[in-house]
């Protein structure tokens, strides 16, 4: 065999050997996924609360005073069938990204939740509808010379930024709410809010809006008044440590057909200043410690000039096993002027949605125990389990997106009390009140 012949016979079998070794290597590798489609992290969710709080008193009026949520002592509540479908942005993102959110609720909380002029007088019932959320959502790459991580943007109905417990009640740690909950933050707001990511450690928050609890236009504006909402957010120690400072500045005294309500001031430039810091330390994988800091003051026309409420709430929440949390909550909250805390679940279902709207005289007098007798130094303490199930079988083959995706039981023991002697509890003839309450979760 001559000399060419080997050469060629061995280039042929180093050819055969490379493409089988390229072959081999192009098995190995997992193809590439394509690139994720814009509907890909559309979700749809569901969840249900139920809950009782029982009160040994058995107040006349049937309310657990200075509780709105769990305002009804000694019945079973259907809380909240909370429904979201949600497509969000990523705030990460180095393009632009758009996305939205609804979310409607249909329960008891309703009646606390309402934006004005949407479905708030639909039905006369303990249990009512309300729209949640309803906006769009935007990650716009823009300034990053200055703002490093580029601005979000919202627009139409959302949740506002304040406070530490929220209307979704799995975030939560406890069944019932604070007072700052209850009457120291805003609730929802309708209009515009962005924030600006400055730096993966800094966030700028800023929008404008009709006010607490509204919408556009008769009825849905109380006051046809501008408010401004912001804030600074803090996320330091690889996001162990955070902080969230926000103001929210508004006029939220409502003007009616017949005139002005009883502020005795003009509604539309009338301020209500609401202000509220969250500070959450993760101290270990298991322990977590939340600080809240809240000051409220209206300008009503009221004799001291103006009227105010101040305090602080301090929770503790400690994961004993995956599947149970110890948590406390200790509170203490002053309403200087007896006009932030009220009790307006009775006897009608519309109480509050009417003092919103301006109509004060509820059918010509004000409910039994609605208000405290005088100012008051408010003090709860409230301690409870986080009980989470394990997961629950699907023996009859329900489409897993429809499936029961958690249940969590948590129940809570309470004690409110009057610091400074009055008697706001029990339809205002005691200084105390004890409670034992709680709730069960289902997310689907």
């Amino acid at each position: 065999m001559s000399r060419r012949t080997n050469t060629l016979s061995t280039l042929c079998v180093g050819a055969l050997l490379s493409a089988s070794a390229q072959l081999a290597y192009a098995a190995d590798v997992a193809p590439a996924k394509p690139p994720a489609g814009w509907w890909d992290t559309f979700t749809v969710g569901a969840v249900v609360e139920a809950g009782i709080t029982v009160n040994p008193d058995s107040p006349s009026n049937g309310l657990n005073f200075g509780s709105l949520y769990t305002d009804k002592a000694n019945s079973l509540l259907l809380n909240q069938f909370l429904l979201t479908a949600a497509r969000p942005i990523d705030p990460t993102s180095k393009d632009y990204d758009f996305g939205f959110k609804f979310q409607g609720m249909y329960g008891s909380d309703a009646r606390y939740t309402h934006f004005l002029g949407e479905l708030d007088y639909a039905i006369n019932s303990r249990y009512q509808l309300d729209v949640v959320e309803a906006n769009l959502q935007a990650h716009l790459p823009w300034l990053t010379s200055v703002f490093a991580g580029g601005i979000d943007a919202k627009v139409g109905q959302f949740i506002s930024l304040q406070g530490e417990e929220t209307i979704d009640p799995t975030n939560n740690f406890f069944y019932s709410h604070s007072y700052i909950y209850n009457f120291g933050i805003a609730a929802k707001l309708t209009g515009a809010a962005f924030v600006a990511h400055v730096i993966p450690e800094l966030d700028i928050y800023a929008g404008f809006n009709t006010g607490n609890n509204t919408g556009f236009g008769w009825p849905g504006d109380n006051n046809a008044g501008v408010g401004f909402e912001g804030g600074i957010g803090l996320n330091l120690l690889g996001g162990n440590l955070t902080a969230l400072a926000t103001t929210n500045i508004a006029p939220q005294n409502p003007a009616t057909p017949l005139g002005d309500a009883a502020c005795a001031c003009y509604p539309s430039n009338t301020l209500r200043y609401l202000n509220d810091l969250v500070v959450t330390w993760k101290a270990t994988d298991k322990l977590t410690f939340v600080f809240e800091g809240n000051y409220a003051h209206d300008d009503t026309n009221i004799p001291a000039g103006g009227a105010s409420a101040y305090g602080a709430a301090g929770y503790a929440s400690y994961a004993i096993t995956d599947w149970l949390k110890l948590n406390g909550r200790a509170e203490v909250w002053r309403d200087n002027n007896n006009f932030f805390v009220s009790s307006l679940g009775a006897p009608g279902n519309f109480n509050f949605v009417n003092s919103e709207h301006g109509f004060l005289n509820f059918g010509g007098y004000p409910p039994a125990g609605a208000f405290a007798p005088a100012p008051t130094t408010y003090l709860e303490l409230t301690a409870g389990l986080n009980i989470s199930a394990p997961p629950i079988p699907n023996l009859f083959n329900v489409p897993s997106a429809a499936w029961i995706k958690s249940v969590m039981v948590r129940p809570e023991i309470r004690y409110d009390s009057s610091l400074n002697g009055t008697t706001p509890f029990n339809v205002a003839t005691k200084s105390s009140q004890w409670t034992f309450g709680g709730d069960i979760l289902v997310k689907f």
